[in-house]
């Protein structure tokens, strides 16, 4: 009895608390989506110290760290293996002044390092994995100064339980290395990281299968956009401040350049619209940003979309929901996403490849019945409806801001 007369008061205790101030400071290592670059899909093997202070000095000086983006993560094929200590040794060729080397440029950009490795023996490159070295590998990135990392699950065992165990050994390892270390799960949703993942340590953790450049693939194998998009619709409920569903890279602005995103050569890329579409539908999800494209050689176009100020601010909002579907007529969907403050983002999107005209009634359909201040993102200009024309796999996003009448 006296036990649970404690847990009572316990549970009264914490309820009088802020909700931001119940967060361990682990938890609170991401309490909004991470926002930075990988060397995945564009770099590949080819990823390098300098492609890395490359990437970094575009970052710094194109608009992308003003807007919020800091973390540049190497990928897959940067171990050349393990010295007679079994420390990870990176590769002498293209990281001739070793990781920490990298990390105090980086720092000294004002932005974030990542760096990447597996469950496993050995990576999806086939290159040294972590599994059985979780504690020294952990005290080897804290001491390079690594504040990102990305653990895949290649060459590992299919069930859940080892997935969970080997994830859990990491995440404790990193939680004990003495440098705040932002955890990122990628197993690729097969065993519903969303259920464990928290629990396991991580930060964010993958729900699909890698994504391909490619609008839709119509390939049970290949996960196309929109094969991802629809496969985040039930998961909103696991994502919030600390923990984040993660659909995988952004494909925005690689059309087509990405050697594993594109197959072979067979996906050509997506067009600017369907780019936009991709970015909006995202941000809307609450889901990391990382794009993966040459940074040095971004279209305006490009840049300017993946800096968008109010579809970050969605993005990046400190409620932290996921957009859920409220409305599916025809081939048209609206996702609603709440804000702080009572706000609201709402995406109206055509999923059709035919042009389709749509008008949206707030209170009808999407049951909002206060008052509100409407703007459309693209053009940042005041409307008083939801209503106009979408092409083929187009959106528009518009932010709702609680207002008087």
């Amino acid at each position: 009895m006296r036990t649970v007369i404690f847990l009572l008061a316990a549970i009264i205790s914490c309820s009088s608390v802020s909700a931001q101030t119940r967060y361990s400071a682990w938890d609170s290592l991401a309490m909004t989506p991470p926002m930075g670059w990988n060397s995945w899909n564009f770099f590949e093997a080819r990823v390098s110290e300098q492609v890395i202070i490359d990437m970094a000095d575009a970052m710094a000086a194109n608009g992308m760290k003003a807007a919020g983006y800091r973390y540049l993560v190497i990928d897959d094929h940067w171990v050349a293996g393990r010295d007679k200590q079994n420390n990870l040794i990176p590769d002498p060729v293209r990281f001739p002044h070793g990781i920490k080397y990298l990390a105090d440029y980086v720092h000294g950009k004002g932005l974030k390092l990542g760096i990447y490795s597996d469950a496993a023996m050995l990576t999806c490159g086939g290159v040294t994995g972590s599994y059985n070295f979780e504690e020294q590998d952990a005290r080897t990135f804290a001491a390079w100064g690594v504040d990102f990392l990305k653990y895949d699950y290649c060459n590992a065992p299919e069930d859940v339980s080892t997935a969970f165990s080997r994830y859990a050994r990491m995440g404790d390892a990193l939680k004990k290395c003495g440098r705040p270390i932002v955890y990122s799960i990628c197993e690729w949703g097969q065993r519903k990281p969303w259920l464990w993942a928290r629990a396991a340590g991580g930060h964010l953790w993958r729900t699909t299968w890698d994504s391909r450049d490619v609008w839709e693939s119509h390939d049970t194998n290949l996960t196309g956009i929109m094969e991802i998009f629809h496969q985040q619709e039930n998961l909103a409920s696991f994502a919030g401040p600390g923990g984040w569903n993660d659909p995988d890279l952004l494909m925005v602005g690689l059309y087509g350049k990405g050697a594993s995103s594109s197959v072979d050569g067979r996906f050509k890329g997506c067009t600017a619209t369907e780019y936009r579409t991709h970015f909006a539908l995202w941000c809307m999800l609450a889901a990391p940003l990382m794009v993966n494209m040459d940074l040095q050689h971004m279209t305006p176009e490009v840049l300017q979309l993946i800096t968008n100020k109010q579809l970050l601010a969605i993005n990046q909002d400190a409620l932290g929901k996921q957009a859920t579907t409220v409305l599916k007529r025809n081939d048209l969907q609206v996702l609603l996403k709440p804000l702080q403050h009572n706000d609201v983002a709402v995406c109206v999107f055509n999923r059709s490849a035919n042009a389709q005209a749509f008008e949206i009634d707030l209170k009808k359909e999407l049951h909002l019945w206060q008052p509100f201040d409407i703007s459309e993102v693209w053009s940042g200009k005041p409307v008083k409806a939801l209503k106009g024309q979408l092409s083929a796999h187009d959106c528009v996003v518009y932010l709702l801001k609680a207002g008087q009448k």
